[in-house]
């Protein structure tokens, strides 16, 4: 670790010498870190140092520029605690870990809460798909490490919040990009544009006019489409976010739209330990010989209003959306079609005429999934010979049906929180929350051999938070809290059992957490920007992932009796004269306490898929438009199997990127060319592991180093 981090310097060094200088101006301009507010208290703005929370903001690009955002991991690259793992596969999504919930994911992201301008992404029963979320139009991204249900509810071990980017104060902007590396190219354009403030006409009515000011949208189109980097990993993918929002009133009014289309994506698959060593762009054959791979068309529409000022605020959203996904798998073909409905309402109200001035907070959120899912027998393998009852129809990849029921999974949660501001700038806070789950499956295909799988869970629990912050400073704070969350199976997990038994399992326990925390924030000098944190966990009934012997790809899963986690996590960022400079080192020891299968006992094994040691660096140096960006990614050793007797190696990755951001003299039309590499010394390593994987493929392999090339061109009218 210590050798790469000297690298790491003398390599930032060396960049930021064979650069041209840059004005004194634009170099005061850089090194400037200005104190910011987050929303992700479920609140008004606020400073992080008013918040008993381990918390992190981010812009991209501001200060590693030409970031790709082809996926999570480029945009989240130095949160201490996070955990990004890619799988270059793109029919799976990358895996997102806070302080390790969300390690279990077979696809999707699990145990942490997803949400977009406030609009979850996250489903009622916790599981979240992230393909839909188009990157090209963030502005930011907020992140809560640690257990957040007495906020957010079920499945909320972190938060991660995703800002939409504010069009500039112009009537017209023009945004494009592309971007080609590893056999896949990205093209993207952003039409936006902002008007102050307009008056519109009531008419003949008798009321005065209403005013209609602060008008905004913007509409980003993205088309992703390749062969990747690996074999059987072909993606062509559509994107198009569409964003308005406008002020009448008092009241602020937002609308937007998503729609997501993947005619095409392919399932590369895991690999062995001997493949991995001998090809990381093999793909697992059963994958081909089934043709595993997915398609996706996703559509969504949210409202949002908010009415007030940071003394009194209330809001309310509503949103529904659609997905229709084929998903041909070596066990089966999936195919769900699903609706998704959900509205919150909130309100805050801050008292300043009580002897310590308090804020109070309640809201309620509700939330509804409807699938209809339907499995069939996969006979993409069948090509010849005579009919069966499995493949009634030689040729014809969908086979007979092995399931058909529908799933539906209702979430209602209410919140409370009082926030009081005592002397000496402390701040103490308390809130609960109650939540309620339910489950309920009807089958609709029930024959003398097949059972009927109908059944209905529902699953509560209550969730408080009690915090502390002291500001000990104006931008200086220490914080500590106690939490608790609850996660509880998704709906698939339910229905998975490994026995084969009908109906919804039984034995399968939501996961419940208690968190005690401490940390700090600062700014010191406007310069530098330091995050410390330091946490104990106790989970009961943590979900645990393996395959399903003999049935490839089918997960099922398990709770152990108790599992402790332990962690620190720090970051640094400094805006220096011509050079920004980063760093995060995340330490965690998670371990089973009590887990015991039949008559082994894995207590004292650590959880698999989560190093004890993470640490990213980064740097960036500036000189007269020009650029260059160092990037660096160092994980210790993961488990793979509870038992921890299988392994994936730790590994240090390097990506290096320059270019240039500058007018080169076209007037209000700005180019940036970048060019850069991945993995630059092209190290073999595995970023992700199949937990309790069967057929021995355990390793979802990096990508070898790959050149990319990117081109951004975006200007602003001159129109009055």
């Amino acid at each position: 670790m210590s050798k790469s981090l000297t690298s790491c310097v003398l390599l930032a060094g060396l960049t930021a010498s064979g650069l041209r200088a840059q004005s004194a101006s634009a170099d005061s301009a850089r090194t400037v870190l200005r104190p910011v507010s987050v929303t992700v208290s479920r609140d008004v703005a606020r400073s992080p140092f008013e918040l008993p929370f381990a918390t992190t903001r981010l812009t991209p690009d501001a200060t590693r520029p030409a970031q790709r955002r082809v996926t999570l991991g480029d945009l989240l690259l130095g949160v201490p605690g996070v955990i990004v793992q890619e799988r270059a596969n793109p029919s799976q999504d990358p895996r997102v870990a806070v302080r390790g919930f969300g390690a279990r994911s077979a696809f999707g992201v699990r145990g942490v809460r997803v949400m977009r301008d406030g609009i979850p992404l996250s489903l009622p029963d916790g599981q979240t798909p992230v393909d839909w979320l188009e990157l090209e139009s963030v502005g930011s991204m907020e992140v809560v490490r640690g257990t957040a249900a007495a906020l957010y509810g079920n499945a909320a071990g972190g938060v991660v919040d995703f800002r939409s980017k504010e069009p500039p104060a112009s009537p017209v902007a023009i945004d494009a990009r592309y971007w080609n590396g590893g056999g896949v190219a990205r093209t993207t354009a952003t039409l936006s544009g902002m008007h102050a403030s307009s008056t519109r006409d009531a008419g003949a009515s008798s009321a005065p006019p209403a005013r209609l000011h602060d008008l905004g949208a913007t509409l980003t189109a993205t088309r992703t489409e390749g062969d990747g980097a690996r074999q059987w990993s072909r993606l062509e993918a559509s994107h198009a976010f569409a964003r308005a929002f406008a002020t009448v009133g008092a009241t602020r009014v937002e609308v937007q739209g998503t729609y997501y289309d993947t005619p095409r994506a392919e399932n590369t698959g895991a690999l062995t330990a001997a493949e991995l060593s001998r090809d990381v762009r093999l793909p697992d054959s059963l994958n081909i010989t089934k043709h595993s791979r997915k398609s996706v068309q996703h559509q969504q529409l949210a409202v949002i209003a908010t009415r007030g000022s940071a003394q009194r605020l209330l809001t309310a959203s509503v949103f529904a959306g659609t997905r229709a996904l084929d998903n041909p798998l070596p066990f089966a073909i999936v195919a769900v079609d699903r609706a998704v409905a959900g509205a919150s309402l909130r309100g805050s109200l801050r008292v300043a005429s009580t002897p310590w001035p308090l804020r109070l907070t309640v809201g309620v959120d509700a939330q509804r999934q409807d699938d209809a899912r339907l499995n069939f027998e996969n006979c993409a393998d069948v090509v010849s010979g005579s009919p069966t009852t499995r493949c009634p129809v030689i040729g014809r990849e969908r086979g007979a049906i092995r399931l058909d029921q529908r799933e539906q999974v209702r979430g209602v949660g209410g919140y409370a929180r009082v926030e009081v501001e005592a002397p000496g700038q402390l701040f103490l806070s308390a809130a609960g929350r109650r939540d309620q789950v339910s489950f309920d499956v009807s089958d609709r295909f029930i024959t003398a051999s097949n059972l009927d799988d109908s059944g209905e869970r529902t699953l509560a629990a209550t969730t408080p938070m009690l915090g502390v912050v002291w500001r000990a400073r104006p931008q200086v704070s220490v914080f500590a809290n106690w939490t608790s969350a609850f996660e509880t199976p998704t709906i698939t997990e339910l229905t998975n059992q490994v026995n084969g038994a009908a109906g919804l399992n039984a034995t399968l326990a939501p996961q419940r957490t208690r968190t005690l925390e401490a940390g700090a924030h600062g700014l010191i000098g406007q310069r530098v920007r330091v995050e410390l944190a330091a946490f104990r966990a106790v989970v009961e009934d943590e979900l645990v992932p393996f395959d399903v012997p003999g049935q490839a790809g089918r997960r099922a899963f398990r709770n152990a009796g108790q599992t402790s986690r332990r962690g620190i996590e720090s970051s640094v960022v400094a805006a220096l004269p011509r050079l920004d400079l980063g760093a995060s080192y995340t330490y965690s020891r998670f371990r089973f306490d009590r887990y015991q299968v039949g008559t082994t006992d894995y207590a004292g094994k650590p959880i698999p898929g989560l190093p004890t040691h993470l640490a990213q660096f980064w740097s960036t140096a500036r000189a007269g438009g020009w650029f260059g960006t160092i990037e660096s990614t160092m994980s210790s050793r993961v488990t793979a199997d509870d038992a921890a007797t299988i392994t994936a190696a730790g590994y240090a990755v390097w990506a290096l990127r320059a270019g240039y951001a500058g007018t080169f003299g076209f007037g209000p039309i700005a180019l940036e060319p970048t060019l850069g590499v991945d993995n630059l010394f092209d190290r073999t390593f595995a970023p992700s592991v199949v937990i309790n994987a069967t057929r021995g493929r355990y390793f979802e392999p990096g990508l070898r180093r790959r050149l990319f090339l990117s081109l951004r061109v975006n200007g602003l009218s001159r129109l009055p």
